[in-house]
């Protein structure tokens, strides 16, 4: 059983990783909460690297990483990596959002994930991207979920991220995606 130390202090981050994760042999561990890293990449997926390299390094383990965003169209792909930044909390950065669309008729988004596994090293062992196609509403719709799910849409499946069960989110999210691209090769890992 090979063991993962998860670039984050966040216990949902680890179960909702560890979900992608079921039928793997992979233990998940939080990283200690005095290791924190400066997301200074200028993409989603220079900042899964350097959160799973610093780790990685640091701990002398294996690491995970992951950092995801929302990618509006009509605000030139903000918030984008600045997404959990947007605002104070969940409701500040949806209100800030609809209130930068307005009345925008252009409401086409995209989630984006990358996750990165590092070596004891550092060195990047795999990394992989998800993106999940939608829509933003104009308010929102449901109760699951958190971040934007509530008005972000996906018309494939007729819902937000908010109305779907956890299982049909985890299915095609962009995390979701990125875990179905990574999981074959975590097998092979050395």
């Amino acid at each position: 059983m090979k063991t993962l130390i998860v670039a984050t202090g966040n216990q949902g981050k680890l179960r909702e990783m560890q979900a992608h994760l079921t039928g793997i042999d992979v233990t998940l561990e939080l990283k200690p909460e005095a290791l924190e890293i400066e997301e200074t990449g200028t993409t989603f997926e220079e900042n899964a690297c350097l959160k799973a390299t610093s780790i990685a390094k640091a701990m002398g383990q294996w690491a995970i990483a992951d950092d995801s965003g929302l990618a509006v169209d009509t605000l030139g792909g903000a918030p984008g990596l600045y997404s959990a930044r947007y605002g104070n909390s969940d409701r500040d950065r949806i209100e800030r959002l609809l209130r930068e669309l307005g009345s925008s008729e252009n409401r086409h988004a995209r989630f984006i994930c990358v996750v990165a596994i590092a070596r004891p090293d550092g060195s990047i062992a795999i990394s992989s991207e998800g993106i999940c196609e939608g829509e933003i509403l104009y308010t929102p719709r449901g109760t699951g979920g958190f971040g934007y799910d509530p008005i972000f849409y996906v018309p494939q499946q007729n819902k937000t991220f908010a109305e779907m069960s956890p299982e049909l989110k985890r299915e095609i999210s962009h995390r979701g995606k990125a875990f179905q691209t990574l999981l074959p090769q975590l097998y092979n890992l050395q």
